[in-house]
């Protein structure tokens, strides 16, 4: 082949489709574990945004110029899914609504504002809108929430509809091998199970199994993350006045995310689950009761209206942060192999971006998605293993014991704000947000 593609996710599906769309006669191959998008891109939560509301962060990495520059172009993520859902025909219930951010306790007030602030100073106000009191009300009533941040950029989808409508176009177009799991990957080369590929170019799109591929393993460590759905219940999202369809998330390290589905259902996500070793995924991301727990209890604290609401289904999956929790793309210096990894659970969105700065690396063009600090940027390490597990697994714990005493109107304990302020003493990013 022209080029192979490794894993059959958002990512690698993006990119495959974008490199025939912009290329038609090269010659595509895909690679995938399992079944196309039966990993996280089939089942996280559903939010579709591109980086206003990482504007803080970006500025702090960055500099303005160009977190200016990556907010513009995320601008073209949702348009982008909008247009593929136009192009084939797929209904992956979109629905452009805006994104809302809350404080949900006195720790996460400072926090929660900080897209405000950073914004108005550079010219974007209308991108990040502070919501108090009634005007916060008017689009969700909670008893614990505090203040909001309204950013239009956002949108929800069914996740799995999206995925299986871009299997869908790449299988239309390029050959697409499930149950082929890549065992070794070489220069031109890629070994499977049942046999191999050959290719000029290679893009590894494996999300959290890209943590065990030696060329990130020091970039990425693996995190879970779970949801639980209610039963239908219109009834009660019009009475605390959440009709307008938008995603919301609060302003924890291991954040809470929870949006509404299409026919009155609502999802509600805890990023709390374990930490990974290594590159070793099992079955602590697909099956770890006590996060799914911490899930339904989050919808219970968070929106007590919602109380008579019916759990009827909890799953979690792995999600891929990287060390500065943001995405990252390159090529592997040598070689004609490209990576995109790091959405840090935030990748339902960002991941069109992906493919088509992924697109690009394959095709040798230089321009302004190629130059994006998502590229050209050098992503710190991580501490090697096992002092990132051991390590990891003590901030995680103190940071949930934090934020679960600042929830109930406790203070902390030393030995947990000890805990959790090692990132920032280190200069490094813990958590899911």
């Amino acid at each position: 082949a022209d080029v192979a593609v490794v894993g059959g996710g958002y990512t690698g599906l993006w990119t495959a489709l974008t490199l025939k769309e912009r290329e038609p006669d090269l010659e595509v191959v895909v690679l995938e574990a399992d079944e196309c998008g039966l990993g996280p891109s089939g089942r996280n939560g559903g939010f579709v945004h591109g980086y206003w509301s990482y504007l803080p962060r970006l500025r702090e990495s960055f500099g303005d110029e160009a977190a200016l520059a990556v907010a513009h172009v995320g601008d073209r993520i949702v348009p982008g899914i909008r247009e593929f859902c136009r192009r084939y025909d797929a209904d992956v219930w979109l629905r452009e609504a805006g994104m809302l951010r809350v404080s949900a306790a006195p720790a996460q007030d400072d926090a929660v504002g900080d897209e405000v602030e950073a914004a108005h100073e550079l010219g974007a106000g209308e991108e990040a809108v502070l919501l108090e009191g009634d005007a916060l009300a008017a689009r969700i009533s909670s008893p614990v929430f505090r203040k909001g941040v309204f950013m239009r950029d956002g949108a929800t989808i069914q996740p799995a509809r999206l995925v299986r409508a871009l299997r869908r176009a790449v299988i239309a177009s390029a050959r697409v091998h499930e149950h082929s799991r890549a065992t070794r990957i070489d220069d031109r080369r890629v070994e499977t199970e049942h046999g191999l590929v050959r290719a000029r170019e290679i893009v590894v799109a494996t999300n959290a199994a890209a943590a065990g591929w030696q060329p990130l393993s020091r970039k990425l460590t693996v995190f879970g993350s779970y949801v639980v759905l209610t039963e239908p219940v219109p009834e009660l999202l019009e009475q605390i006045n959440w009709t307008g369809g938008e995603a919301v998330f609060d302003g924890r390290m291991f954040l809470h995310y929870f949006r509404t589905t299409n026919d009155g259902r609502v999802l509600m996500g805890s990023g709390s689950g374990p930490i990974g070793y290594g590159g070793r995924i099992d079955e602590r991301f697909t099956g770890d009761e006590p996060t799914g727990a911490r899930a339904e209890q989050g919808l219970r604290r968070l929106l007590p209206g919602l109380a008579e609401a019916r759990i009827t289904n909890s799953w979690g999956g792995p999600i891929d942060v990287s060390s500065d929790h943001l995405p990252f793309f390159g090529t592997v210096p040598g070689t004609r192999i490209h990576y995109g990894a790091g959405y840090s659970g935030h990748g339902a969105g960002p991941s069109w971006l992906g493919g088509q700065i992924l697109a690009r690396l394959v095709q040798g063009v230089d321009d302004e998605l190629t130059g994006l600090p998502f590229v050209t940027r050098r992503v710190p390490k991580l501490p090697p293993e096992p002092l990132r597990r051991l390590g990891g697994g003590l901030v995680r714990a103190s940071i949930m014991a934090c934020e679960e005493a600042e929830e109930a109107g406790r203070r902390p304990s030393l030995p947990a704000r000890m805990g959790a302020a090692i990132p920032r003493v280190l200069h490094m990013s813990v958590g899911t947000r």
